[in-house]
């Protein structure tokens, strides 16, 4: 049976997801508390899927990532979440589908000669991949959000500033900035597991973090759910 682990960035977003799953049981470990069950695809399979919230900055990113990997050996690893906004034909609410992922603030030429590059061909970003992307995008334009499939940049800072969105735009070429992505995709690509970025865009990275705690997102929830649940129908 195929098993796809999904990373939320909301309680509410796994929440949502699990109660669209059949014979859902509840797992905790390594701090995480995974939804587990099953779902029928719109051809008649049944695929497993296991659902937790991942935890704010790369280091939780990352370890929540090598967590499902290592308990339920998921064939896909899906995660959605918020992001900045850095390119201007973009707005709020829209979607942007990490085709590639960089990182803000790391030294590729150390951390990229390991798998999947070399000491000879480190490797200097990551992608999701093109079947995931493309059963993205199929949902996207189901469900009527704009969207594109770009750049996304991912580091251990919380970017808000003019100064710090145009270092990150000439360092990156990023069209939208987060705290979890690359680290995802990263430890994927160690595993030889598929991953998909998706994120929607809550800000313009003009928002100081004291004031971005305070926003209502549990919109954001709900659309993320769905879109999650509307991919996994169409594997």
């Amino acid at each position: 049976m195929t098993t796809i682990a999904i990373i939320g960035a909301l309680t509410e977003e796994v929440a949502h997801i699990a109660g669209s799953l059949n014979n859902v049981e509840h797992d905790r470990a390594a701090s995480l508390d995974v939804s587990r069950g099953t779902i029928e695809t719109t051809d008649g399979k049944t695929i497993a899927v296991a659902a937790t919230v991942g935890g704010m900055g790369l280091v939780n990113a990352a370890a929540t990532t090598q967590r499902l990997i290592d308990a339920y050996r998921p064939d896909a690893v899906i995660f959605s979440g918020i992001a900045g906004n850095l390119n201007t034909h973009l707005h709020i609410n829209d979607v942007v589908l990490g085709g590639t992922l960089r990182y803000l603030d790391t030294d590729m030429r150390l951390v990229g000669q390991w798998t999947p590059g070399t000491e000879e061909t480190p490797v200097e970003e990551f992608h999701s991949d093109d079947r995931l992307l493309a059963l993205a995008d199929a949902a996207l334009n189901d469900m009527g959000i704009t969207h594109i499939t770009g750049i996304i940049a991912s580091g251990n800072y919380f970017v808000d500033s003019p100064e710090q969105v145009a270092k990150t735009i000439h360092d990156t070429g990023a069209d939208a900035v987060e705290m979890e992505g690359a680290a995802v995709a990263h430890v994927a690509a160690r595993n030889g597991v598929p991953a998909l970025v998706i994120r929607a865009l809550s800000d313009n990275a003009d928002t100081d973090y004291e004031v971005f705690k305070e926003f209502d997102i549990s919109e954001y929830a709900n659309t993320a759910a769905a879109l999650a649940v509307n991919i996994l129908k169409r594997l």
